[in-house]
């Protein structure tokens, strides 16, 4: 399709909108009719921050059914969007990693996952970003879904098994 707005090809799907992290838990969506989700996670640093621990989590229904750890391995990093707007691959240890902790700083955080990286034999289709209580941030989770796999003129819905 030319010139096809974003909107047009992707699902795009408000995760957990801009909160401190204490007990929240952003929202599963479901790669059953997508076959990539693109999590952009977005930081707003006050003073004295403690960063937040980022994880995803996959299970077999938008519930968090059966829900289990899936793996990181890298992340897309802009530590001070203020002053650019460049992403740095970043590799990731023990499938966790925690936002920068530096004071009055706006970050962003892109993790890439391709549905095949999922537990599709044991049923899993469904993902979340996990976060860990921070103090004196705000951050939010946005999801882009793409690849649909059964054309349509709305790409179907996320959010719902």
């Amino acid at each position: 399709m030319k010139n096809a707005l974003l909107v047009e090809k992707t699902k795009i799907v408000t995760g957990l909108a801009p909160i401190t992290p204490s007990s929240s838990t952003p929202d599963y969506v479901s790669l059953k009719n997508y076959t990539h989700l693109t999590a952009i996670i977005t930081v707003d640093n006050g003073a004295t921050v403690t960063g937040s621990a980022i994880t995803l989590k996959q299970a077999t229904a938008v519930a968090g059914t059966d829900e289990k750890a899936l793996g990181i391995d890298r992340v897309w990093v802009n530590e001070d969007t203020a002053a650019s707007d460049a992403l740095t691959k970043t590799d990731v240890e023990s499938d966790t990693f925690t936002t920068d902790e530096t004071d009055n700083k706006n970050l962003m955080y892109v993790i890439e996952v391709d549905a095949a990286e999922l537990d599709i034999d044991g049923g899993f289709d469904c993902v979340r970003v996990g976060t860990g209580n921070a103090s004196n941030t705000v951050l939010s989770v946005v999801y882009i879904l793409s690849g649909a796999r059964y054309a349509q003129a709305t790409p179907p819905s996320a959010i719902v098994n």
